[in-house]
């Protein structure tokens, strides 16, 4: 996975100064350019008397994007280039806009509906997750009031599969252009009373995701510091709180098996980490 050109949705609020914050970020540290890209809707054209109202609209999309577009240049400076592009759904033309200009990854912020700290997955974020041709990086919500000085560590939500053996490269290639450290773990979600035989088949799927664990790290250690954890709790959430977590942390989740290649497919596990996380998380397309 490369990190070389980012492209950074940007909508007028919160929600664009925390995904603009973590592709400032991630630029500054991978030494990557940057897009940073407003979607504005397109006007219509009516027949007839209604023509007047067309250029009224037509003017007055034109001024809220270039009002966008000076709010991100006010928060990102010179050192980026502003787009702006025209669809029905801001989502997709994220997704239409990064295959035209052969981005990286695209950054975008939590919907408006996250609570503070998390991740809300709203209509743009639900189309990037379901059709974008490049990893998608989704920042908190509040990201951009206090973002860290510079990303301390990724981790890998792993889990035995040829999805995530791909997804093993790819983090590894994006830790040593960050130049910090892998940590791959593997959530074990359970019951909290359980019989004797349920007891060990835990234990047996604690010591194969361990044995797992070590293995993926293994054929990447030379390349990148990488560490292992097996997390455990009753639910997704609860599993991502049993480990502490860096200021400057990003998770990294594999697409769904059952998606299409070459295309970011959120899975339900996905899913869970997404809503469940309070640091950005970077959803991978599914490779062959």
């Amino acid at each position: 996975m490369k990190l070389d050109n980012l492209l950074a949705g940007y909508a007028p609020g919160s929600r664009g100064r925390d995904g603009l914050a973590l592709a400032l970020l991630l630029r500054r540290q991978a030494h990557a350019s940057l897009t940073v890209a407003t979607v504005r809707p397109p006007a219509w054209s009516p027949p007839g008397p209604a023509r007047a109202e067309e250029r009224a609209w037509r003017a007055y999309l034109a001024e809220q994007a270039a009002a966008t577009i000076a709010q991100a240049r006010e928060l990102a400076g010179e050192d980026a280039e502003y787009v702006v592009h025209t669809s029905r759904h801001s989502g997709r033309g994220l997704v239409e806009l990064a295959r035209r200009r052969a981005a990286d990854v695209v950054v975008i912020g939590s919907g408006p509906r996250g609570a503070r700290g998390r991740i809300a997955v709203g209509s743009t974020a639900d189309q990037l997750l379901h059709s974008s041709s490049v990893p998608v990086l989704l920042a908190p919500r509040g990201y951009g009031d206090r973002p860290p000085a510079a990303l301390d560590r990724l981790t890998l939500a792993y889990r035995r599969g040829p999805g995530c053996d791909a997804a093993v490269k790819d983090a590894a290639r994006a830790a040593v252009a960050l130049d910090v450290p892998l940590r791959l773990v593997t959530l074990v979600v359970s019951s909290g009373r359980r019989a004797k035989a349920e007891e060990e088949m835990l234990a047996r799927l604690r010591e194969q995701a361990a044995a797992d664990l070590r293995s993926a790290a293994r054929g990447e250690s030379r390349r990148v510091r990488a560490e292992v954890e097996v997390l455990e709790g009753r639910d997704v959430a609860q599993a991502l709180g049993a480990t502490s977590w860096l200021l400057g942390e990003m998770i990294i989740c594999a697409s769904s098996d059952t998606g299409p290649l070459r295309r970011v497919f959120l899975g339900d596990t996905s899913l869970k980490i997404v809503r469940a996380s309070t640091c950005p998380v970077m959803i991978l397309t599914r490779r062959p």
